[in-house]
């Protein structure tokens, strides 16, 4: 069955370069669990989503999130992509510039402007310091003894993220993560104060592999961050240095949500066969 197909990307910068690639099976209705995740391995990229129709009456639409090799409850750039995805393909949302996504974590409020797709961090399911396990998984990923670590945090809001806060947006850049020491589906999230346009570096090791831009992670640090008085309100953090890709992530937090947003636009568009 031929099925409405989109690929775009997420969290590019304003001017010309990408963020993080989404695959979007606008008809997913219909397909079995297995189909999904089959498919979604055959994309090879870091998710696929289907879009379904809502169980509930608040929601407009209803994702399903798979990675290469599992479904996600959540997960940032897919609910920023997929949202954009919907409204390209005819959905009328029941409020204008606003939308309710139904996902395994409940229902996720967004924001849309032309290409720009913001949404509202859903709470953290795990929150507070690491514990001793987990240090020393992150430890010996990244190389740097928490003794040199700023500070560090559970950002548990679908992916388990143990997110590290390191000196700066340098050090940042200069780990190389040894994957050999992190399950695969382990998260770490690292962070470092960088200076100028933008207010952190971010990075986002998901076991073997290295998230372009990440949704998920940076609404966890953003939440970290402003419970600590560590940002102000609005602020734009990147991520994707390290693999070529200038992600911009904007933060606001309008005093009763924190909104993560970013551009997104079509790269393909076509049908698929499912």
């Amino acid at each position: 069955m031929q099925r409405r197909f989109t690929q775009v990307d997420v969290f590019g910068p304003a001017a010309d370069g990408f963020g993080n690639p989404l695959a979007v099976v606008v008809d997913g209705d219909g397909l079995s669990d297995a189909q999904m995740a089959e498919f979604a391995a055959w994309t090879n990229l870091s998710e696929t989503v289907f879009l379904l129709p809502p169980t509930t009456a608040e929601a407009d639409y209803r994702v399903r999130i798979f990675t290469i090799d599992n479904e996600l409850p959540f997960a940032g750039h897919p609910t920023l992509g997929s949202g954009f995805a919907w409204l390209a393909a005819g959905g009328v949302p029941k409020r204008s510039g606003q939308l309710v996504q139904e996902c395994g974590v409940g229902l996720v409020q967004l924001r849309t402007d032309d290409d720009r797709v913001a949404f509202a961090a859903p709470p953290r399911r795990r929150t507070g310091p690491l514990d001793e396990a987990s240090i020393a998984t992150a430890e010996a990923v990244i190389g740097i003894p928490r003794r040199q670590w700023v500070a560090h945090e559970w950002g548990d809001n679908g992916p388990p993220w143990m997110m590290v806060e390191l000196a700066d947006a340098a050090t940042v850049r200069e780990v190389r993560f040894d994957t050999s020491r992190l399950g695969a589906l382990e998260h770490l999230g690292l962070i470092g104060r960088d200076s100028g346009r933008f207010a952190y570096e971010v990075r986002g090791q998901v076991g073997a592999w290295e998230d372009p831009v990440t949704g998920s992670l940076n609404a966890s640090v953003a939440q970290w961050l402003r419970a600590r008085g560590a940002v102000p309100a609005d602020y734009v953090a990147t991520q994707g240095s390290q693999l070529g890709r200038r992600g911009e992530i904007v933060v606001h937090d309008d005093g009763t949500a924190i909104w993560i947003g970013g551009r997104v636009r079509p790269i393909i568009s076509g049908t698929v066969e499912l």
